[in-house]
């Protein structure tokens, strides 16, 4: 059953290299704190490239004008140690890059927001410490540092720019879980708090430059994992996430000035899905199929983000040597079609029959 608890880690690179920025709102790494459940001690290193593309077409009143493809490729990466100490007690610190963004409408279209570019970046450091009890009952929690900077630039409104410094901030993680080892079930529920930002951000317009803060709070969110064998060298797992994406807003002080409104909201939260087997083939290779799914909102979705919920299947191998293990999988991405508005004009764009590529590798040691 050892080998059906690796094939569980080993599909969880997809949803870290593939849904991401698809997802609800800009989530990217999903938060996964699985690397706490791994035997003995444990490191882990993993790289992703994703490659969306979505585009869409201005209604007449619009412009008329196909936008190209707005949603720039991009890299993930993280790792993880994991330490056990003693039967009862391990701990871990994860790396990530939680939440992200990457638009980029191209020039010479026609399209009425050629041009626009937004970048988000963050990078998140979390320990994470696990006491087990005598009944495969665990307790978990810690403490996470995040750091976030964002740069947009959005020439349909005001010739507007914006740039938001790095700014570092703490939340907190906490969990609960039980195992059954010897048909490799496990249940984990994980709880992820908010965290806030206070950036210091310059704007420039029409109006001119000002300087101020941005409140931006990345949101909380609850993670359910779990796993269990069915069969021999057969194992079944999946997620449940919710985000609360309703709670998230970035509202620099000029574009609110210029627009009324937010530069990025999200009016409903979201919950996405994960179900997939593993089966182990022989001692060196095992495999993996997953399949996800997220609900689309409907109403008018963000400029910055025209996607509204996803289906997805990836497939992936993993082949075991000694104390090493090495990941590879790729999942494919249908994005949901939404619809975007400019002022007074709702629907301004139809986005549709759009999807993503994601390719990830992942190297894992036991000692």
């Amino acid at each position: 059953m050892r080998e059906m608890k690796r094939l569980s880690y080993g599909a969880g690179l997809f949803a870290l290299t593939a849904t991401t920025a698809l997802a609800g709102g800009i989530d990217r790494s999903g938060q996964s704190v699985g690397v706490i459940f791994e035997s003995g001690n444990y490191a882990e290193f993993s790289f992703g490239l994703v490659s969306p593309d979505v585009s869409g077409v201005a209604v007449p009143l619009a412009g008329g004008a196909p936008s190209g493809d707005m949603a720039g490729n991009y890299a993930q990466f993280s790792g993880a140690y994991k330490h056990q100490f003693s039967d009862a007690v391990s701990a871990a610190i994860i790396v990530d890059q939680p939440f992200g963004a990457d638009v980029d409408y191209p020039v010479g279209t026609g399209y009425y927001a050629a041009g626009a570019t937004a970048k988000l970046k963050t990078l998140a450091t979390t320990g994470v410490v696990k006491y087990t009890m005598p009944s495969n009952l665990s307790v978990y929690g810690g403490v996470r540092y995040q750091t976030l900077s964002a740069v947009v630039s959005v020439p349909f409104v005001a010739g507007y720019t914006g740039d938001g410094a790095r700014d570092g901030s703490f939340g907190y993680l906490l969990g609960v879980a039980w195992e059954k080892p010897e048909i490799a079930l496990r249940v984990a529920l994980t709880y992820n708090s908010k965290i806030k930002h206070e950036i210091d951000t310059t704007e420039n317009s029409l109006l001119g430059p000002l300087t101020s803060i941005t409140t931006v709070e990345t949101p909380k969110s609850v993670n359910l994992d779990f796993q269990s064998g069915v069969a021999k060298d057969t194992l079944v797992f999946g997620s449940v996430r919710w985000v609360d994406w309703s709670n998230f807003d970035i509202t620099p002080a000029q574009y609110q000035g210029i627009t009324g409104g937010s530069l990025v909201s999200y009016a409903n939260d979201t919950v996405s899905y994960t179900l997939g087997v593993g089966r182990r083939f022989n001692d060196h290779w095992s495999g993996a199929v997953t399949l996800g799914y997220e609900g689309a909102h409907g109403g008018f979705a963000s400029n910055l983000g025209p996607t509204d919920g996803y289906r997805s299947i990836g497939l992936g191998a993993t082949y075991t040597q000694d104390n090493m293990k090495i990941t590879g999988g790729v999942r494919y991405v249908s994005i949901g079609k939404a619809q975007t508005q400019l002022g007074a004009i709702a629907p301004a764009a139809n986005f549709t029959d759009n999807s993503g590529i994601g390719v990830g590798l992942k190297l894992g040691f036991s000692f």
